[in-house]
């Protein structure tokens, strides 16, 4: 999974960015280029069968972050950048903190604007991007009208259409088929969107409330589109603390887990991704796979190969094998299951693959 930072200058993107990944990024003078840091994703579940298993290796799924310079009110060019489309999705930084040795660059602190500010230079990107492409199609049917170029014509003047309306294409309904004419042109307007604001310090303890406070009203109940929020100094002290003193620290400000982490939590729910676990003495990892996956298709997760070669999945939810303590107790007391290539793996499955030489 892979997720685009954006935000206008200042509004805290590169913390929460470094905050993630832990990639500490220095500005080169005259330089704008972007970031690439891989964010851990925290899983209680993995944690508990490391603890069981012993196992030489611990892998937790990962995400793929890529922070890109902020942009300015009139800078939509500064966001074709190959790196920002292709990515799954973008998170979308919006300043919710005031700060007078910080001061806004357009003044004041609204998300709300700043967000409407932010989707009209993607929009106004992808229209160059789609208004190029149609020029090329136009050009190549002229030479040779065929089936392929008249279809992807009609998907082009559609977005077209949508994007001079002012128009998100995310909800714009594209048939499977049409999706190969236009997957290579990676407009931001149809990625999924989720919306960071990055609250006060003030806000820390009350991150649901900030986001109802910052009126993103317009925004919610889009398709492909969420909420989340942190505090981007507050998540410095925390990562600044010992784990047992981060513990304490959440609890006096009374969150059940950092916000970096709900934040992760919320990027693959709009992805509608989930992880599978495999657990033995060699390794304990989490495989992030889309929802409704086959067993087939996610043993690929694991190696291309596997898909192929698949037989069959012995399969035990997680809970089930933590409760019996091990894979023979699973197997004694019937619980571990073997299923066919079209079972659909579930969230928190623990599986092992079985596939031929």
């Amino acid at each position: 999974m892979e997720f685009g930072i954006l935000g206008l200058e200042l509004s805290g993107k590169t913390t929460i960015f470094s905050l993630l990944t832990g990639h500490v990024t220095a500005a080169t003078p005259g330089k704008r280029e972007a970031h690439v840091g891989i964010a851990h994703v925290p899983d209680a579940r993995l944690d508990t069968l490391t603890a069981m298993f012993k196992p030489k290796k611990h892998t937790p799924a990962t995400v793929k972050f890529v922070d890109v310079p902020g942009v300015a009110k009139g800078g939509s060019q500064s966001l074709n950048l190959p790196e920002l489309r292709q990515m799954d999705g973008l998170a979308v930084v919006v300043r919710g903190f005031a700060s007078d040795a910080v001061p806004h660059p357009e003044g004041t602190v609204d998300p709300a604007r700043d967000l409407e500010l932010l989707e009209t230079e993607m929009l106004l990107a992808d229209l160059s991007v789609v208004s190029n492409r149609l020029e090329r199609i136009e050009k190549d049917i002229a030479k040779k009208k065929t089936p392929d170029l008249q279809t992807e014509k009609d998907l082009v003047v559609r977005f077209k259409a949508a994007l001079e309306k002012g128009e998100s294409l995310r909800g714009l309904d594209v048939h499977v088929e049409e999706e190969k004419y236009v997957k290579g042109f990676g407009l931001l307007m149809r990625k999924p969107m989720l919306v960071i604001l990055n609250a006060g310090e003030s806000e820390a303890g009350d991150l649901a409330g900030a986001i109802a406070r910052a009126k993103l009203d317009r925004w919610k109940g889009q398709p492909h589109v969420a909420f989340s929020a942190v505090s981007a100094p507050i998540e410095q002290e925390i990562a600044a603390l010992a784990p047992e003193d981060q513990a304490e620290f959440l609890k006096d400000l009374g969150l059940p887990d950092r916000a970096l982490n709900r934040l992760l939590s919320a990027a693959y729910d709009l992805l509608g991704l989930m992880s599978f676990l495999t657990a033995g003495e060699d390794e304990c990892r989490a495989w992030t796979i889309p929802k409704g996956t086959h067993a087939a298709k996610a043993a690929a997760a694991i190696h291309t190969d596997f898909e192929k070669h698949f037989i069959r999945a012995e399969v035990v939810p997680f809970k089930t094998l933590v409760a019996a303590g091990s894979f023979a107790q699973c197997k004694t007391h019937g619980t571990l299951r073997v299923e066919g290539r079209d079972y659909v793996v579930q969230d928190g499955d623990v599986v092992n693959f079985r596939v031929s030489a």
